[in-house]
């Protein structure tokens, strides 16, 4: 396939007659279109601001610059955050994106208030902010990666959450949390939403219609703008999709030009040329209705709806897993090519490497240590190792063991600007994208056992309680004595008196014995305890999610079966010591290098969210602290009883805690002024850092020269830039990872299902509610129009929204069955596939097959009884 796009002139490319518009103009574009031309082609869209006009206008605070959110479902609608923090801002309609996509930092001019949209009360399906990928945090959020498959970030965490998230719940965003507005601003509903369809609706206004905003309260008012400038491209501009024949054969672009309709509806279809296109296309396009292809757009020029791109490769079948992948990393933009000849030849060519004796004399010697490596049970690239040994005076000397990566990656190599741009390994579920070629994470860096390797150590004299004594950070040298895995670690957590033989475990290095490395295990497990207690007496926050995992068919790689991860001591023991090791490494390298060191931040959450979910649960009857992250902690964990839907009710709460809470970032600390700012919100400490992986997070290799350059040797580079850059690609990562889980979650359902599973609501809308499905952690959308319903009735009960269900009878002689629908309540719900690749709904079962009826009420009593 030819990738040349030269062959299209994008001047030349105006709207066919018979195609479709790309941008479908709302009420605000239809005015643009409309006007006069004067014989020259008219614009649809505004040319952008010159840059002297965009500085100027920031710093006279006349525009606002911001990320560009699109929602995934309703791809007219797209928002920035406003820098206050307050509600959203929203743009309304392509025309008024201006050609800017998803992720992109775009600078925008608020519209004259009269335009402003007014916020609609009561759980109106329309939304005001949408949630999408990136509107939870990343570091809150975990990935949904299996972890017998792949390390996932619990070593390191910031994961204070486990999500899942399905892109249904972003149509309708955050709409239960904010139809808590006051009663009064129902007089100025615009919409009486009622509908003539024949479905019972709740009337949602008593007052008279206001129709010009300027005489609403701001905060009834959400503040609309237009695109002016793009400053970032931050969009790959790549998607996967398909490709058809334009629909007016008489026109002079159909023998030159195909459209290109990508599968993201927030990405423009586009002109390409039908020389890159199959040969035989034109005469067979049927053959291609369900074939995959990649475009790259090039342009957009202001006087079309559509793109011009060029078809970069066919990927295979929709649907399928590999062309599935494929599409989602490059449209992610993730480097998944071989490494470069010049990258390989950064590495030690003579094989087997053995340390040099110049090397070792630099290095405390810890190779007779009892040192050893816990993760998962298939993970090769094993960065981290732990050490307890017990002291005369009855204290302990515990050490966190990383590999020294940056002794291998040095700066300005081929290798280290592959590693920089990559920025992180991408865990997928059936493979992983590393950053670092595969001798290097697997081999020279990978703490195998019996093998002598180089490591930056952080080693503490602590009391049994936990309490630390003395601290000691530097380059050593070990040698593992066993690879052990998270679940050989919990059998020797759970049977402390078990004698384990030598059949039940990993080869053990001749040096150590198996009881010695079990008591060491005990050791580091009660210490982690105390921690980990202590901790939250501090004020830490951690929410954990549901995490799907899935068991794959060896020969054909499809997904055989699903479970829920479970997060067990042997994981939190890990998980407490690299903690420490992160804060210890982020205080050394910010005392040596005050302007130049990589941390890690955590701001706290976004106020307006956070008021919204505060009235929420106030509305609920939930007695939730919000003051502090350890107070929301505090009340998350204390609410909910012992019964067998407790947990249930945790999740659904967990999961709305999320969402006011804003990505960790990674910042270099010349860049704020104010020390208050660097602090980790959910950790609640002020100075975190990335230390621990460095095999697969290029922040952690910064950290890791920085932390060398502090014992002695020079300081690297500012790190402002790369810093912003391992943000975007940890953000892309974790979309990247998610999408996975995705993918093979709907393969699973059209292969395996209908899947029943019991279901608790999270939140109701006036035609819809969503619910988490207990069985897999994933979250769905039931929308009414979708059930077998006579009709349905939504109402506020105090402020507690209610939709009561009424279903048609099975038989005609019986009577309908209302079933009420309130947040909390637990319902039966079957996932089935929609017969497209790679869709597939939540039903509502009928409540006479609901298993637990009185259960079903039970549990949408207020939480706080």
């Amino acid at each position: 396939m030819n990738n040349s796009d030269s062959r299209i002139n994008p001047r030349q490319l105006g709207t066919p007659r018979g195609g479709s518009y790309a941008a479908v103009p709302t009420s605000g574009d239809r005015k643009t279109l409309n006007k006069p031309t004067r014989g020259r082609k008219k614009s649809i869209f505004e040319a952008y601001m010159s840059k002297e006009d965009v500085s100027a206008g920031l710093k006279r605070g006349e525009l606002i610059q911001g990320p560009l959110r699109i929602n995934p479902k309703k791809y007219h609608e797209a928002f920035i955050p406003s820098p206050d923090g307050t509600r959203d801002i929203f743009i309304d309609g392509v025309v008024a994106r201006n050609r800017a996509l998803n992720g992109d930092i775009v600078v925008v001019k608020l519209l004259p208030k009269e335009q402003w949209k007014v916020i609609k009360p009561d759980g109106s399906d329309k939304e005001t902010e949408a949630t999408h990928e990136s509107d939870v945090p990343e570091d809150m959020l975990g990935t949904c990666i299996p972890q017998e498959t792949v390390k996932g970030d619990a070593k390191s965490p910031d994961v204070i959450i486990e999500a899942q998230f399905d892109d249904n719940d972003a149509e309708h965003g955050q709409d239960h949390l904010q139809d808590t507005l006051t009663d009064d601003i129902k007089k100025f509903s615009l919409d009486s939403g009622e509908k003539g369809d024949g479905v019972h609706r709740t009337k949602q206004n008593d007052g008279p219609k206001v129709n010009d905003p300027r005489l609403l309260p701001d905060k009834f008012l959400q503040r609309t703008a237009k695109v002016v400038y793009i400053l970032e491209k931050k969009h790959s501009r790549a998607a996967t999709g398909f490709i058809k024949l334009l629909a007016d054969k008489n026109s002079e672009l159909f023998k030159r030009c195909a459209m290109f309709s990508p599968v993201d509806h927030r990405v423009p279809r586009a002109y390409v040329s039908l020389a890159d296109c199959p040969q035989d296309f034109v005469t067979r396009p049927e053959d291609y209705s369900n074939m995959l292809f990649i475009c790259r757009i090039v342009d957009w020029k202001e006087d079309s709806n559509f793109a011009t791109g060029y078809l970069a490769k066919s990927l295979g079948q929709a649907g399928e897993i590999e062309p599935e992948t494929e599409g989602i990393l490059t449209e992610y933009g993730v480097d998944f090519s071989d490494f470069s000849p010049e990258a390989l030849e950064c590495l030690p060519q003579n094989l087997p490497w053995v340390i040099s004796p110049g090397e070792l004399a630099k290095r405390r010697d810890l190779r007779k240590e009892c040192i050893f490596t816990i993760d998962p049970s298939t993970a090769k690239d094993l960065d981290d190792a732990l050490s307890c040994k017990q002291l005369p005076d009855g204290n302990f000397e515990v050490g966190v063991h990383i590999a020294d990566v940056s002794y291998f990656v040095l700066e300005e190599t081929a290798l280290d600007k592959i590693a920089s741009e990559r920025a992180t390994s991408v865990y997928l579920v059936q493979k992983v994208i590393p950053m670092l070629p595969k001798l290097l994470c697997e081999e020279l860096c990978s703490l195998n056992p019996m093998r002598d390797r180089l490591t930056f150590s952080v080693m503490w004299k602590v009391t049994p309680e936990g309490k630390i004594l003395d601290e000691w950070l530097g380059r050593t040298v070990m040698c593992s004595c066993v690879k052990l895995s998270y679940d050989h670690a919990q059998s020797m957590i759970e049977n402390p008196g078990k004698v384990f033989s030598p059949e039940e475990l990993p080869p053990v290095s001749p040096q150590h014995s198996i009881a010695e490395i079990q008591q060491a295990v005990l050791n580091l497990h009660r210490i982690a305890q105390h921690l980990r207690k202590q901790r939250f007496i501090d004020g830490a926050l951690r929410l954990d999610q549901l995490k799907l995992s899935f068991t794959l068919d060896q020969e054909s790689g499809m997904p055989q079966g699903c479970y829920i991860y479970q997060y067990r001591d042997s994981n939190k023991l890990v998980e407490e010591f690299m903690l420490l090791a992160n804060m210890a490494v982020a205080h050394q390298i910010y005392r040596s290098f005050p302007e130049q060191a990589l941390l890690r931040r955590h701001p706290p959450p976004q106020t307006k969210l956070l008021k919204d979910l505060m009235e929420f649960c106030n509305q609920v009857g939930l007695d939730i602290d919000f003051s502090s992250a350890g107070t929301l902690h505090k009340s998350l964990n204390e609410t909910f009883g012992a019964d067998k839907y407790s947990e249930a009710r945790k999740e659904v709460l967990t999961n709305m805690f999320s969402r006011p809470m804003q990505m960790a970032l990674y910042f270099c600390t010349g860049v704020l002024e104010d020390e208050t700012l660097f602090r980790h919100y959910a950790l609640n400490v002020p100075f975190y850092t990335h230390f621990t992986s460095p095999i697969r997070r290029y922040a952690d290799i910064i950290v890791h020269r920085l932390l060398s350059a502090s014992l002695g040797g020079c300081c690297p580079d500012t790190c402002g830039r790369q810093a912003d850059h391992c943000n975007d690609r940890k953000m892309a990562s974790k979309r990247v990872q998610e999408l996975s889980a995705d993918l093979f979650f709907a393969i699973f359902v059209r292969e395996c299902g209908p899947l029943e599973s019991e279901a608790m609501v999270m939140g109701v809308l006036n035609e819809a509610f969503d619910v988490l499905v207990l069985k897999f952690g994933v979250q769905k959308r039931i929308y009414c129009n979708a059930l077998p319903l006579l009709g349905f009735h939504f109402q506020k009960v105090g402020r507690k929204p209610e939709l009561t269900l009424m279903w048609e009878p099975e038989k005609p002689e019986q009577e309908s069955v209302p079933q009420v629908i309130t947040i909390f309540t637990l319902v039966e719900v079957v996932l089935t596939s929609d017969g497209v690749p790679l869709k597939y709904s939540a039903l509502l079962k009928r409540p006479t097959h609901v298993l637990l009826l009185p259960a079903t009420q039970e549990s949408s009593q207020p939480l706080a009884d």
